[in-house]
């Protein structure tokens, strides 16, 4: 149990048969009646996001969510396979509740969370940023550095990525996984 008082980012809770994860919150105490607590919350199982409020002092049901280094292996039919770095053991896990599967490749390293309690994967994080192979994209000309226009590129997992016009194919680069965007060319 815990209360209003103990709110931070990141912090998981049960609420609604459901695990929520508090995104951002707000400590507001208004200068008539009593304080209170907005919150932004993340559905770990769906993904969905909630906005609520909480009166101060309110007692919650925290959930405990661990955070295990997983590596990822493949893709088939059964779902994404995943191999823990430190047992060797080998799960699988659906694609819907993998942050950015069409980011990751063979070989890469995630965070896998995990239900303390029921041992049930409940979310697949990718790191902040990968580094890709570009594999095609229209070649761009010279002097198109200029400009801020983006076109399409097709990287080595498959995902379209829109990058600046003077990256050309074959370039290795860094894409920001929390959105799917083009962040630098890796040298």
């Amino acid at each position: 149990m815990a209360s209003t008082a103990d709110f931070k980012n990141g912090l998981c809770m049960e609420l609604n048969n459901d695990i929520w994860s508090i995104v951002e919150f707000q400590h507001v105490k208004p200068g008539k009646g009593a304080a209170f607590v907005r919150t932004k919350l993340k559905s770990l199982t769906t993904g969905k996001v909630l906005d609520k409020t909480f009166n101060a002092g309110e007692k919650i049901t925290t959930a405990r969510v661990e955070r295990r280094e997983h590596q990822f292996l493949y893709a088939d039919d059964l779902g994404h396979h995943f191999m823990d770095t430190t047992s060797f053991e080998q799960i699988p896990i659906e694609k819907k509740i993998i942050q950015r599967p069409d980011l990751m490749k063979e070989g890469q390293i995630v965070d896998i969370l995990i239900h303390d309690e029921t041992e049930t994967p409940l979310g697949v994080e990718l790191p902040p940023f990968v580094e890709l192979m570009i594999t095609y994209t229209e070649p761009g000309i010279k002097g198109d550095t200029a400009t801020n226009a983006l076109k399409p590129a097709t990287v080595e997992t498959g995902a379209t990525v829109m990058v600046p016009l003077f990256v050309d194919q074959d370039i290795l680069i860094k894409v920001d996984t929390r959105d799917g965007s083009y962040s630098e060319r890796v040298k």
